[in-house]
């Protein structure tokens, strides 16, 4: 079990705080909280773990922001939620069962993807609101959805960043067209992977609780607080910093593993 000091412990806060303060108001958070645990000396596998307990928390509460959305979503919502849990915790196993060498190895090229697909976020949520009228809910389409969705929940209790715009691919499957629904059932997927893939970290004791815990309520105080600040920064220049975050955050956890090596 790691201890961590009071500095530690600020630093690992003060990138929760912010990691919630983005997620409100543009997501990915997680490619600044999960690097820095890693920077502050804990095990990749662990930083991951600890890192998805201490920002489930805010899930929670965004799904929670989106609640009339939910109650008013359709039965079709109810067919992803067990491939949703499914995948979460076979994505938790699979992280527990990774060679803490092989995940150090895979870290930066996951930080990458879940830049890459932050990038992309605004292009394809304009194309998937475009085209989602295309769509049909008939048993194939239906079925197509039920199994991306088990392979983004895969990813997801393994990792996690960057789902939210995979969820929303599987939603446009089904044929969603309100954007606002999409984000309240794709908020509420995300509580369903991560929440399998939390208790399954706490459970078998993966979780380094004197970083999860402070991180766990600067992220919530993130969320309600600094979100008013990002806003007046605007989303468009909060998602070009996480950007740059992402690619600089990939590039230090490159060199520190080349200098391990």
């Amino acid at each position: 079990m790691i201890a961590p000091d009071t500095w530690h412990r600020a630093a690992a806060a003060g990138a929760a705080f912010l990691a919630g303060a983005i997620n409100s108001v543009a997501g990915g958070g997680t490619l600044i909280s999960f690097p820095t645990l890693i920077w502050l000396g804990l095990p990749s596998v662990a930083a991951n773990a600890t890192n998805t307990v201490a920002t489930w928390p805010g899930s929670v509460g965004g799904a929670w922001g989106f609640r009339r959305e939910l109650r008013a979503g359709e039965p079709r919502l109810l067919v992803l939620v067990a491939p949703s849990v499914v995948g979460g915790i076979a994505g938790a196993l699979l992280l527990r069962w990774t060679p803490p060498a092989i995940f150090d190895t895979l870290a930066p090229f996951l930080v990458l993807l879940a830049t890459l697909l932050f990038m992309a976020q605004e292009t394809i949520q304009k194309r998937l609101k475009s085209s989602a009228s295309a769509a049909h809910a008939s048993p194939r389409w239906l079925t197509g959805a039920v199994l991306f969705q088990l392979l983004v929940a895969l990813y997801g209790g393994y990792f996690g960043a960057g789902i939210g715009i995979l969820i929303l691919a599987a939603l446009s499957i089904l044929g969603f067209e309100d954007i606002l629904q999409m984000n309240g059932l794709k908020n509420f997927l995300v509580v369903c992977i991560n929440g399998v893939a939390a208790f399954y970290f706490m459970f078998a004791g993966m979780v380094i609780w004197g970083y999860a815990i402070p991180m766990a309520a600067a992220a919530v105080a993130g969320g309600f607080v600094g979100s008013g600040l990002a806003r007046r920064a605007g989303a468009a220049a909060v998602r070009r910093i996480v950007v740059l975050i992402g690619f600089g955050m990939t590039a230090s956890l490159a060199i520190k593993l080349l200098h391990k090596g």
